[in-house]
């Protein structure tokens, strides 16, 4: 397994001074924003598709720093029930797949999207509660009408490009949970599979080393990424799971996210990392930084700090003991 991170922290530092203060690290990969929610500070698809001048100098800089890229991410909404949201996501969506494949990168990380509730909606629904019943007509409509037809069309085009899409499991989009994570790669295809992030495991109640076995089992983890989070009960008990205060209010927040760590202890993460071994993931540990009470270097640091001792680098090999 390797250790990575999420470049879109470091969006204020050049391409260069990013692959530096990376590998002075001892990372051994990337994953870069290509546009939408993460941006693309450090990878221009436009330029990058059309000058192929670029794309080798482009590839030869992280070879450089023996660094490899993990994923392309451009995470939005190309479900969104207006077209001038969507559209550009989708556009995004198709040129990263190219640009991946371009570039040899195995992942395409993005969300499920969420769609309104009717063709002439404006804004994503996200049913959560099956009562009232409008809410499971509603979910129907979203799955039949335009998750699954979209998800079919984006499974064969990453196949035709030998990609696979990891799905961030995030609320308030409709792909969430390892269960209806599953039923979109079942019927779509696998390529669909997700990029799990713990920290959206948590505090939606799952356990995230139990969302890796279901997962695991069926070859749908595509990427991981290391961002913790922590529960402040009080203000669960008050605003519940799906607290809607802002980020910024985190004195008041029924959750939020911490780095590596400081949320759940190492040894949880050294069961995380046990479990993605046992079901086959020998790919890359990604870390996200979104701590509100560290800065980007702290968090960032104490997160390489706190994951190389639990990283699995070694496959066993022959079973000598018996």
């Amino acid at each position: 397994m390797k250790l990575g991170v999420f470049t879109v922290l470091f969006s204020d530092q050049t391409f260069d001074d990013m692959l530096r203060y990376v590998s002075s690290k001892g990372l051994e990969a990337i994953e870069l924003g290509t546009g939408g929610f993460p941006g693309d500070a450090h990878c221009k698809v436009d330029e990058l598709l059309n000058d192929e001048t670029k794309l080798q100098q482009f590839k030869q800089k992280i070879t450089e720093y023996g660094l490899e890229i993990s994923a392309l991410s451009c995470h939005g909404n190309a479900l969104h029930p207006q077209k001038k949201i969507a559209k550009p996501a989708d556009e995004l969506l198709n040129k990263t797949i190219r640009l991946a494949s371009k570039l040899d990168v195995p992942v395409v990380n993005t969300f499920s999207g969420c769609p309104g509730d009717h063709e002439g909606a404006l804004y994503p629904n996200w049913p959560v509660t099956p009562w009232p019943h409008d809410f499971q007509e509603v979910l129907k409509w979203q799955w039949e009408q335009k998750l699954i037809p979209y998800w079919k069309d984006k499974n064969d085009l990453a196949i035709a490009h030998n990609v696979k899409i990891g799905l961030e499991l995030h609320g308030g989009f409709s792909v969430h949970t390892p269960g209806n994570m599953l039923r979109l790669r079942e019927a779509c295809g696998p390529a669909i599979g997700a990029n799990l992030d713990p920290s959206h495991m948590w505090w939606q109640g799952i356990d995230p080393v139990e969302a890796i076995k279901i997962l695991g089992r069926e070859n749908a983890i595509h990427h991981f990424h290391a961002k913790d989070t922590i529960i402040d009960q009080q203000n669960m008990n008050r605003n519940g799971l799906t607290d809607m205060t802002d980020y910024s209010e985190m004195r008041d927040r029924a959750w939020y996210f911490r780095t590596v760590g400081f949320g759940h202890d190492v040894k949880t993460w050294a069961d995380m990392v046990s479990t993605l071994r046992l079901m086959d993931y020998d790919y890359v540990v990604s870390i996200e930084h979104e701590d509100g009470l560290m800065s980007i270097d702290e968090g960032f640091t104490k997160a390489v700090e706190n994951l190389k001792p639990v990283m699995v680098k070694e496959s066993v090999g022959e079973m000598w003991w018996a």
